[in-house]
């Protein structure tokens, strides 16, 4: 039995005013186990040469945007990508290792197809977690919400870019939306935007996610 799948194309315009934080959450380029349906986790895998492309394109779009600051996940993936982004604008990439990707267990280096013949609850576990080594989704959003909530305080008013992961950033999503968007739900692709506002009044809002206007040659 296989989880209905939906793009997010925008969830919520929400105009803010003084005490606006914006967060750019951005997932990595691709990377070969992404092109083979290989669970990632915390291994830590290089872009592929179409990965590297993309971070680039990203970062030509990005160009004009008055970020910052740039951090990432310190794994690879994320991290070049994130430098290709700091680039254009003169900055540093700051790693923090709670942007990591869900720690996959024992599904690591699997791929979907091997981890569907062989695990029934594969769907399941999947969504929550908390089995075969595999981070609960609990967890994973709560480390995430709250390492951005951090870098808001840091820079209040500022434009932040973030680049996680994919399961990372659907956590997120899921928290922030109550449930709507998520794990299981939703499909985060690579090099894509999700812009996040956090007002000191309001809290979080969804501004837009997973857009990829730089990749439409792809067909993104």
């Amino acid at each position: 039995m296989s989880c209905s799948k939906s793009v997010i194309t925008k969830y919520h315009t929400w105009l803010g005013g003084r005490g606006l934080t914006t967060i750019d959450l951005i997932r990595h380029g691709e990377t070969v186990w992404n092109r083979e349906k290989r669970l990632q986790g915390h291994s830590d895998v290089f872009l592929s040469e179409r990965g590297k492309e993309q971070a680039e394109k990203l970062a030509e779009y990005m160009k004009d945007i008055s970020i910052s600051v740039v951090y990432s996940s310190d794994l690879r993936r994320a991290l070049d990508t994130a430098k290709a982004i700091a680039e254009v604008h003169a900055l540093s990439v700051i790693p923090s290792k709670e942007l990591r990707e869900r720690n996959m267990g024992v599904w690591a280096g699997k791929t979907l197809d091997d981890i569907q013949k062989s695990y029934l609850d594969w769907e399941q576990v999947r969504i929550s977690g908390g089995a075969y080594g595999i981070e609960e989704t609990k967890k994973l959003s709560r480390r995430v919400l709250n390492e951005l909530k951090r870098l808001v305080e840091l820079h209040k008013g500022e434009h932040i870019c973030v680049v996680s992961h994919g399961g990372c950033i659907n956590s997120v999503l899921s928290e922030i939306t109550q449930g709507k968007y998520g794990i299981g739900k939703s499909i985060i692709e690579n090099t894509s935007i999700t812009r996040l506002r956090f007002h000191e009044t309001d809290g979080w809002k969804v501004e837009f996610a997973n857009l990829t206007p730089h990749l439409k040659e792809e067909g993104k």
